[in-house]
């Protein structure tokens, strides 16, 4: 429920401040006082668009903040601490900023937050039914959307449309297949080669980097045999070498230590650093005896160097690449091969269109029966609005094949007096019809909403005398359930309001410009904005008397 609103410097208000109770509520006041202020304020406290133009003017931004209970919607907090907006209030708090050159920031109960952000969590808290909600309600798609709300058949419109996207998606595979079917065979015809070419080379993985070091040691050989033979004979073989000079300087050291032990691990150094020349000389001797010069050998890595090198030139590579290029082909083809697989891709089609045709005959099924129930509940109202005899219904035509919407067109057909024939609502109706059509359709669907708080913006448009009462009433009915705000020039709707305000301008800002006012009225009040709504600015006693008897009634 909405349990505050403020606005500062926004289009013609400079600073207002709002608590809001439970019930309906009603704001009146003369044409061009602002009344619609507070529902472009909201609309864009949960997520509208907005443009510097909103900030009043001679002013660098506007500010608009809103708090919310959310005892009923436990949802909506729960969504929010997915979102990491929540706080342990229980209350939600709204701010948007809109600077003069447009720029818009939000915030979430202190936290920074996205437009669509606050569109979601504005999904949760109103329903703002617009003035001229009957002008759209001639379009297919208002009528489709309308009746799926009643269902509360969300969920399954989501899914048939998903449903439909896949199946049209296998449809154009399938299609695509069937008109680019010489193209895929050349395609395949042309991997099919290229992959064989490589194919029989038996390429592996690295394959270049060892041939690249096989050939180094096989073409130097008798260098590194003999090379290595001068470090092995340096280390053991020749006269002086460095294990029998290392071994004499071990033994004078072991002699010193017996005079000073601080030489011990000069001594123990000395012990690792022939540990470590003994396993160099085993090493350097499995070296010497296992090189040897092999010509053979030498011939077949040179061989396969020229094969790879021959193949990267065909194919305009570099050798190292040709593996990743065979697997990037292998992987080219698969692909080709599921795109070009008919009987596959024809299956594939048709297991969609069967989902497709499931899920959207469960929606089928839960608009037939809310179509039944709206239709009834429609034309029941529509006799309370002074169109007596009159009959509301709503055609489900079946289609050929289900469409993004369904299995099915919706249509709404009235009879607007007894005796007619059911004909299509946009051939039908006159503009004061659609005005109470649209305005029952609305009050009906209403009632199974989910949100807490409902707005009405001059929905009452083009109706007075008694079917103005029966408005009051319905929307009255609707307060009993849930918060509701209405915009009225009817005194028969203001008077069933359990709180009433007056929007009204001044001249009171700054500097004398123009400002709007937004205040409650005591009972004394309401009798004088009542009777104005009556009687225009000249009140009478009679007017006033009128005023109070609608009030009392």
């Amino acid at each position: 429920m909405l349990l505050s609103l403020a606005i500062r410097d926004f289009v013609i208000v400079d600073t207002l401040e709002l608590d809001f109770a439970a019930g309906f509520t009603v704001l009146t006041g003369e044409t061009g006082a602002g009344k619609s202020i507070i529902i472009d304020a909201l609309s864009l406290l949960l997520g509208g668009r907005g443009d510097g133009s909103l900030v009043r003017s001679g002013r660098d931004r506007a500010e608009l903040s809103a708090r919310f209970d959310l005892s009923r919607v436990p949802a909506l907090g729960n969504w929010l601490g997915e979102q990491a907006l929540a706080d342990d209030s229980g209350e939600l708090l709204v701010r948007r900023m809109l600077d003069a050159n447009g720029r818009s920031r939000c915030f979430v109960n202190g936290h920074a937050a996205t437009l669509a952000q606050l569109k979601t969590a504005g999904e949760w808290l109103i329903d703002i039914h617009g003035q001229h909600a009957h002008q759209s309600l001639v379009k297919t798609d208002t009528q489709r959307d309308l009746l799926d709300a009643y269902a509360q058949a969300e969920a399954l419109v989501s899914q048939v449309r998903q449903q439909h996207a896949d199946w049209q998606s296998a449809r154009q595979a399938r299609l695509d297949a069937e008109q680019h079917a010489a193209a895929y065979a050349l395609e395949r015809e042309r991997l099919t080669w290229q992959i064989s070419e490589l194919s029989d080379l038996n390429l592996q993985a690295g394959e270049w980097d060892t041939l690249g070091q096989q050939h180094q040691r096989l073409a130097n050989a008798a260098e590194l045999q003999s090379e290595a033979q001068i470090a092995l004979n340096a280390l053991s073989d020749d006269d002086g070498n460095l294990i029998s000079a290392l071994a004499q300087l071990q033994g004078r050291l072991t002699r010193l230590c017996a005079m000073d032990n601080r030489l011990a691990p000069i001594t123990a150094l000395l012990d690792s650093v022939d540990a470590e020349l003994r396993e160099t000389l085993y090493a350097l001797r499995d070296y010497v005896e296992d090189v040897e010069q092999n010509p053979q050998e030498l011939a077949q890595v040179e061989k396969r160097i020229d094969t790879l090198h021959a193949a990267a030139r065909k194919f305009r590579l570099r050798p190292e690449d040709l593996p990743q290029r065979l697997a990037d082909w292998q992987q080219q083809l698969a692909a080709l091969d599921d795109v070009a697989d008919m009987d596959a891709l024809i299956a594939r089609e048709a297991d969609a269109l069967l989902s497709l045709r499931q899920i959207a005959s469960q929606l089928s099924a839960r608009r037939q029966q809310a179509a039944s129930e709206l239709a009834a509940r429609i034309s029941a109202e529509m006799h309370c609005l002074a169109m007596e005899g009159s009959q509301f219904d709503i055609v489900l035509t079946a289609l050929e094949q289900p469409n993004a919407y369904g299995a099915e067109s919706v249509e709404y057909h009235v009879a607007a007096n007894a005796g007619t024939p059911l004909r299509p609502l946009a051939k039908v109706a006159s503009g004061g019809e659609l005005s109470r059509i649209s305005l029952a359709l609305q009050v009906v669907t209403s009632e199974v909403a989910a949100v807490p708080t409902l707005i009405f913006d001059e929905v009452d448009v083009g109706i007075g005398g008694r079917v103005a009462e029966v408005v009051g009433k319905l929307l009255k009915r609707l307060g009993d359930r849930y918060q509701v705000l209405c915009i009225t020039h009817l005194p028969q709707v203001a008077a069933r309001g359990d709180v009433q305000w007056q929007v009204a301008k001044s001249g009171e800002g700054e500097t004398g410009s123009v400002v709007s006012r937004i205040r409650p009225l005591n009972s004394k009040e309401r009798v004088e904005e009542i009777a104005r709504m009556l009687g225009g600015e000249q009140i009478t006693p009679t007017t006033r008397r009128h005023a109070k008897e609608m009030l009392v009634g």
